[in-house]
């Protein structure tokens, strides 16, 4: 099992993207019914900011400055990526389509875009138009990923019927990358990222946000 360090109230009902800002050490939320983003100061557990969203946001990554969204838009709930501004808002003008508009969770190697696939099982490496570069295959469904020290640690397994989800882990920079399960996550998780220090999750049906540890 993790080793759950924290468990918290989300600033707002079905928490569903999370993401690490460094840069300002701030955790962003994305709520998925209210369609708003919230950044949240980890110490002291308040929104310093929040923004209405211009469609559902699915899941976030800090990239150079800016946070990357996925957003669902339209009645069928198109997938496209948006960059957001901290202190300004999301860009009218820097949105590119998912592939096959489907989507959700983000990871970010410094340097390129890395989008999930929930029923395709896969994590595709994007560049700057949202071109396929790399398909990495996971073998499950994907509930979140991010990157530690140039390695992919992703949340893996099935939604249905009963929600179980592993904590995995992979070298993107193999040609054919072994995909190591390290422990088990006991929660519907949704999102991850990664402060540094320790890995942050939504239980979503909950309303909470974790942070967690991976076993010794």
């Amino acid at each position: 099992m993790i080793t759950q360090r924290r468990r918290s109230p989300s600033p707002a009902v079905t928490p569903q993207a999370l993401a690490w800002d460094g840069k300002r050490n701030v955790l962003w939320m994305g709520s998925r019914d209210l369609r708003r983003i919230y950044a949240v100061d980890p110490e002291k557990w308040i929104v310093i900011e929040q923004k209405e969203a211009p469609g559902i946001p699915w899941a976030a990554v800090a990239t150079d400055g800016s946070i990357c969204f996925t957003i669902g838009e339209g009645p069928d709930d198109d997938r496209y990526i948006r960059w957001f501004i901290p202190k300004g808002g999301f860009s009218k003008t820097d949105r590119i389509a998912c592939p096959e508009f489907t989507g959700s969770y983000l990871s970010f190697d410094g340097e390129h875009l890395y989008l999930s696939q929930w029923y395709k099982h896969r994590i595709l490496k994007l560049d700057a138009t949202g071109n396929i570069l790399r398909v990495i295959d996971v073998g499950a469904e994907i509930c979140g990923h991010t990157f530690v020290d140039g390695l992919i640690y992703v949340l893996r397994g099935t939604e249905q019927p009963n929600e179980e989800w592993r904590i995995a882990r992979l070298d993107p920079r193999q040609n054919a990358p072994e995909v190591e399960d390290i422990a088990v996550v006991p929660f519907a998780s949704r999102s991850l990222t990664f402060d540094g220090e320790h890995f942050w999750s939504n239980h979503r049906a909950k309303d909470t946000i974790i942070s967690f540890a991976l076993p010794n």
